[in-house]
């Protein structure tokens, strides 16, 4: 029983320790779009790993939707963050 028990415990720490897949995870960003040239910095809501190259291939294909090209993802960050970028992104802020 006891074998049992520390299996699950280690099965339940282990599943703990995966990158998180969070509602609370955001990446900031520049992308371009083309003729007229028009650049933007953005704040997106990430539905994947809140890790910064998962990151990049989930905002680049969110923006590509719209017709936009990804040129950097800056950086990975929680709610913590969200206050501060608000103004610079201005109407790009969770936009996509």
């Amino acid at each position: 029983m006891m074998h049992l028990m520390r299996n699950l415990t280690l099965v339940a720490a282990m599943a703990l320790a995966q990158p998180a897949f969070a509602a609370d995870c955001y990446a900031d960003y520049k992308a371009k779009q083309g003729n007229p040239l028009r650049l933007h910095y953005g704040v997106m809501q990430l539905q994947g790993p809140c890790q910064k190259g998962p990151a990049r291939a989930e905002v680049s294909a969110r923006l590509a939707a719209q017709g936009w090209t990804l040129l950097n993802v800056l950086s990975v960050f929680g709610p913590e963050g969200l206050n501060e970028r608000r103004g610079n992104a201005g109407e790009f802020f969770l936009r996509f």
